[in-house]
């Protein structure tokens, strides 16, 4: 086990349960065009606004009880760590952003095939969306 920057503490927890894909790809079969640097910021903030928002305490039941993806706004650090602490996801920040964020958005699965997304408040503008949360 690397010691790295965080001298492993969170590799017990969010690292080791990670386990290599079974399942073969033909990567080369796949229009993967949506990733170039020009077409993704776009692709991603559609994904994010069409994810249906929830709203209040009991995130996780909520989430848990809707078909497709979800998205759910944080307002602070504070809030963040809240809300994932709940789904018992990575809480840190770093330089102001939660670790793994991209433009203010942490995705991830929780126990179902469905993506949650925890939006900061300016991720949208960010992403160079004008659309208001919902």
């Amino acid at each position: 086990m690397g010691r790295g920057s965080s001298f492993g503490q969170f590799f017990k927890q969010y690292l080791e349960p990670i386990k290599l894909n079974d399942v073969r790809v033909d990567w080369k079969s796949i229009d993967l065009s949506f990733l170039r640097e020009d077409n993704y910021p776009r692709y991603f903030a559609d994904m994010v606004k069409n994810a249906k928002p929830v709203y209040g305490p009991d995130v996780v039941l909520k989430a848990y009880n809707i078909d497709g993806d979800v998205r759910i706004q944080y307002r602070d650090q504070a809030d963040f760590e809240r809300i994932a602490h709940q789904f018992g996801i990575f809480e840190e920040w770093k330089d102001g952003i939660p670790r793994t964020a991209y433009k203010g958005v942490v995705v991830f699965r929780y126990q179902t095939p469905r993506r949650i997304f925890l939006v900061a408040a300016d991720s949208l503008r960010q992403l160079g969306k004008d659309w208001k949360m919902a």
